[in-house]
């Protein structure tokens, strides 16, 4: 903090157990990933290599190493543990891990079908590799899972040895814990804290409005995801009452009088 302000809620810090953020990288260049570190590093507990662009995306290995330097974890989008599941090539993927010096992964079924018993396995044998991140929900549109199954699933994956399960929302946070017009699914988010615990869940919330509900739901140390790289320090300010958004919601009683109606 560069001054002490009162009544800003207390951050948790790095490497956090609760409050992470996690920041999308959709092909940052070497030069823009050492800016965002500059600028925003210190706010980001997690950086995912978007999507399947870790099998072509330029200068990759040089930009993990920047970004682990910094205390960040960096691991690839669930697409790309899928390219590889659905090619057989489970192998070759713990190989491409190893290639890269990667110690978190991200294992989903959001495109492709993976029967849950399978899905298990794969998180059973990289915990042993690396810290997990299981993916539960569709990334199709129209998919349907029942809350049931969500619990199921989630609670599942964490006892295989998952470290968080990460509730799908996609990068448009129109699907999975959203509606299509990009509202909490309230119901199914409420059951999911109830019976998983909101701390053992990694929201993606990539608009922020999405961020700010979760915030004054769960309050300044609830895990979010899929955030754009140039919404990171943003989202701190959200988190810290710091913008309009939230201005209100860490102060006093005694204070809340001064809220413009």
């Amino acid at each position: 903090m560069n001054i002490h302000l009162p009544f800003l809620p207390e951050r948790t810090k790095r490497p956090r157990e609760t409050g992470l953020t996690m920041m999308m990288d959709k092909g940052l260049s070497i030069c823009e990933a050492e800016s965002f570190i500059e600028s925003a590093g210190d706010y980001t507990d997690l950086i995912k290599i978007a999507f399947g662009t870790g099998v072509f995306a330029k200068n990759i290995e040089t930009k993990i190493k920047l970004y682990q330097q910094a205390g960040i974890r960096v691991h690839f989008g669930g697409t790309l543990f899928e390219a590889f599941i659905v090619r057989n090539h489970f192998d070759e993927f713990r190989l491409f891990l190893d290639k890269y010096g990667i110690d978190t992964v991200e294992v989903s079924d959001g495109s492709m079908t993976i029967p849950h018993d399978k899905k298990l396995a794969y998180i059973r044998i990289l915990s042993e590799q690396a810290t997990v991140l299981s993916e539960v929900g569709s990334k199709m549109q129209g998919v349907v899972i029942s809350p049931e199954t969500w619990v199921n699933h989630m609670k599942g994956e964490l006892e295989a040895g998952a470290w968080k399960v990460i509730a799908e929302a996609r990068e448009s946070g129109t699907i999975g814990i959203y509606h299509t017009d990009g509202s909490a699914d309230k119901e199914l988010i409420h059951q999911l804290d109830s019976e998983i615990g909101h701390d053992r869940i990694l929201w993606e919330a990539p608009n922020k409005n999405q961020q700010v509900w979760f915030i004054r739901q769960f309050g300044a140390n609830v895990n979010l995801g899929n955030v754009a790289t140039s919404e990171v320090v943003a989202l701190e300010s959200l988190r810290l009452g710091l913008r309009g958004d939230t201005f209100f919601d860490f102060l006093p009683d005694d204070l809340q009088h001064l809220k413009q109606i």
